[in-house]
């Protein structure tokens, strides 16, 4: 081929501009790499992931499993990736629960329901996140010291957090028993609308999802049990000691600050989305519906929600994965996430350049297999033609 007739072919000469567009990437990346290790071996900086079995020499305010200064950065590691899954399980489920009071609220009838859930939307809505966390955590910091504590229904509440009364068992336990309830939730929601399911019959598609809560429970239960000493008490009820409190769990301001901040902030959003969903679902449907004699219960749970959840649901998924990300502000209150485990861990080591591939792995890891798992519900349950009038 000459090389007249090669720049003639418009599929050749794309293909070696592309060619040649991804040789001089390359070639910029290994530069850069190159470039890094020179400059880390000239400051004596070492490269590599030896150090993640060095000890960190540091503590951790918050954790699910138990961490002392001789643990080594990859169990730090996994205990912040695990603090930054609980805190966005807690602030995705307080935020859908009540965005979806907020957008009911919204999208009824009555005009001082309305007008309050216009009020909180307009008012969360543009307030910036991280001005709600410090206001949250500035109202956590004026409570008054352990010895005034507030006690309400047995819980105590002080500037150094929350104390309920809780289950005597270790903290390992707790966790594992956490851990098999929202396996066993997934399987039995993956049961109850998965494709492969549909096709035999609706009550053992019932009995199967039933099967693998009750499996979850049960779990759950013999984890509960396991974390038990015998001998001593089941429950734990906090009580004052001086300048400290005894027995329950705590609650710690960072904590729950930014989980209020994240509910309160990601509800504003959701309930939008839950209003646009509800507005999405055609008359139509309903007044069939009501011609059939269905009950106004009937007509909400079987026929109008069903309907808005498919129409919100790909939404949602973007907004839950923003939601994710936005757990990198517990920073700014000292909450030990799994951004800051990454930033503690950088300021010991020296480790710029490997902590930040880890950051940036661990949250495309869980906001593409939160994504991946929605994706998939979003498919299973969406309806060919248009999605909430069924056309076909």
């Amino acid at each position: 081929m000459t090389g007249s007739s090669f720049w003639r072919s418009k599929s050749l000469r794309s293909a070696a501009i592309q060619g040649g567009f991804l040789v001089v990437i390359v070639a910029l990346v290994v530069g850069a790499t190159l470039t890094a290790r020179a400059n880390l071996s000239a400051q004596g900086l070492t490269s590599g992931f030896a150090f993640l079995h060095k000890a960190t020499g540091w503590e951790m305010n918050f954790t699910l499993l138990p961490t002392t200064t001789r643990d080594p950065y990859w169990w730090y590691l996994l205990m912040g990736l695990m603090n930054t899954l609980f805190m966005g399980v807690i602030g995705l489920t307080g935020a859908s629960i009540l965005g979806l009071i907020v957008g009911l609220m919204r999208s009824g009838r009555n005009p001082a329901a309305r007008l309050l859930g216009t009020l909180y939307i307009e008012l969360f809505r543009n307030l910036p996140l991280i001005l709600q966390l410090f206001f949250w955590y500035a109202m956590a910091n004026a409570l008054p010291a352990p010895r005034q504590s507030l006690e309400f229904g047995g819980a105590l509440f002080n500037a150094r957090g929350v104390y309920l009364p809780g289950l005597n068992i270790g903290p390992g336990s707790v966790a594992l028993a956490v851990l098999a309830l929202v396996l066993g939730a997934a399987v039995a929601i993956w049961i109850a609308a998965s494709r492969r399911f549909r096709q035999i019959e609706p009550q053992v598609q019932r009995r199967l999802s039933l099967a693998a809560l009750g499996t979850g429970v049960a779990l759950a239960a013999l984890a509960v049990l396991a974390g038990h000493e015998p001998g001593t008490d089941w429950t734990s009820w906090p009580a004052l000691a001086g300048l400290r409190v005894d027995g329950g769990f705590r609650i710690q301001p960072e904590f729950y600050a930014l989980a209020i901040a994240i509910t309160t902030y990601g509800a504003a959003y959701v309930g939008e989305i839950v209003r646009g969903g509800f507005k999405a679902v055609g008359r139509g449907q309903m007044e069939a519906a009501a011609a059939l004699g269905l009950s106004s219960w009937q007509i909400f749970s079987r026929v109008r929600m069903p309907l808005a959840f498919r129409a919100m649901l790909p939404i949602l998924i973007n907004q839950y994965v923003w939601l994710i990300k936005a757990t990198t502000l517990g920073i700014a209150v000292g909450f030990s996430d799994f951004f800051m485990v990454i930033a503690s861990s950088i300021n010991h080591s020296g480790q710029t350049f490997e902590f930040i591939a880890i950051l940036m792995g661990g949250f495309l890891l869980i906001n593409f297999s939160l994504a991946a798992v929605l994706n998939r519900l979003n498919r299973a349950i969406a309806l060919k033609g248009h999605q909430t009038t069924g056309v076909q």
